[in-house]
């Protein structure tokens, strides 16, 4: 797979400028030269093979050559909720998220939850699905909502019928009814501490189903992790 840059514009055979940071990594870091090959991608659904034509420091000019849709997105919408954990467990926690396919992350605001992102925040996780997109091949970037309060959250109506909130105690067995096939799916993990009594009777009155994940505790990213797994494993 050739080196892939994002760019945030139009993509389609022909000229491309491409500027920024993604222009001084190609020119600068990888020293480009007229005639490497590279992709380009803007959350389309597609890549675009591209020829470099001229590297400088900051603009990198490029004829695209094609437009190609390789199957790489899981065929179905996977979100996952959950709190941010602390520092840079946060930027783990969305790399791994889009490199397993996660179609959307919504970041919550539960009882126990201590980080609640601000806009600069969230700026800097969409750069890190940028850069694992870039890395896993993907060409849809997984989509950061809003942070959203948990009493909101799972009472929303548009959820899918396949809805498992991970908790300590909760089911082992992998859940069937709904989940079978490529049914759409939403996922939510609690923060460190768990999801309150309270929020967990909430979600089952809503129509969430409790999975368990093991006698050990878990991180919230390692949980998070272990959910999608789970449900990506069903067939």
């Amino acid at each position: 797979m050739a080196d892939r840059f994002y760019v945030n514009c139009r993509l389609a055979p022909g000229p491309v400028e491409l500027r920024g940071p993604e222009a001084h990594h190609l020119a600068t870091v990888l020293r480009a030269r007229p005639g490497d090959a590279v992709c380009l991608f803007n959350g389309d659904g597609a890549e675009y093979p591209a020829v470099v034509v001229e590297a400088g420091r900051n603009l990198v000019t490029l004829n695209v050559t094609g437009r190609e849709e390789p199957p790489r997105e899981l065929g179905y919408r996977l979100e996952v909720a959950a709190p941010l954990p602390k520092g840079d467990r946060g930027d783990f926690l969305i790399e791994k998220l889009t490199e397993l396919g996660v179609s959307d992350f919504v970041p919550l605001r539960t009882q126990r939850s201590i980080v609640h992102p601000r806009d600069t925040r969230l700026d800097r996780l969409e750069r890190a699905v940028i850069e694992a997109s870039k890395q896993c091949g993907r060409n849809v970037l997984m989509r950061l909502g809003t942070l959203t309060v948990w009493d909101e959250y799972c009472r929303k109506k548009d959820h899918p019928h396949c809805r498992w909130l991970a908790h300590p105690g909760g089911e082992m067995a992998l859940p069937v009814e709904g989940a079978s096939g490529a049914g759409d799916r939403a996922l939510a993990v609690g923060p460190e501490g768990g999801f309150t009594d309270d929020e967990v009777a909430l979600a089952r009155s809503a129509g969430w189903q409790v999975v368990g994940l093991g006698a050990r505790i878990l991180r919230v990213e390692t949980a998070a992790i272990a959910l999608v797994v789970r449900a990506c494993s069903l067939r």
